[in-house]
C-alpha cells in the first residue's frame, strides 16, 4: 500500500494514541518515532504492533509517528490502520471488523 499524503488518528487523551504517518521517499523504509508516557515497559511491545500493523498493510516507505498515552494493542492497530488509509485516500470498502489480522 502507497502513503499517498500525511494523514493522523486518534488523541492525546489517557488510555489513546496518535499516530501520524506520511509518505518516505521509495526504498527508504519504515521511519519510525515514538513517543510514549510508557516507553520504558511498553516501547518494544508499542513498536512491534506498530510494525505488524504496517507489514499486514503492506506498507513500505512511510514515516511514523506514536505519541503513545497508554493505548492498548487494539487501539494502537486501529488508530495506525485508519492513519494508514486516511493517507490513501481510501474510503470505501475497508476491510474493517477483523478482516486485516
Amino acid at each position: 500500500m502507497k502513503i499517498n499524503k500525511a494523514a493522523t488518528a486518534g488523541t492525546l487523551e489517557s488510555s489513546d494514541a496518535m499516530v501520524m504517518v506520511e509518505p518516505n521517499e521509495e526504498g527508504k523504509g519504515i521511519e519510525f518515532d515514538l513517543d510514549s508516557v510508557v516507553i520504558h515497559q511498553y516501547g518494544n511491545s508499542i513498536k512491534k504492533t506498530v510494525m505488524n500493523t504496517l507489514k499486514n498493510l503492506d506498507v513500505n516507505d512511510i514515516k511514523i509517528r506514536v505519541v503513545d498515552k497508554g493505548a492498548l494493542d487494539c487501539t494502537l492497530k486501529a488508530r495506525v490502520e485508519c492513519a494508514v488509509f486516511r493517507s490513501t485516500e481510501q474510503s470505501e470498502n475497508l476491510p474493517w471488523g477483523g478482516a486485516i489480522r
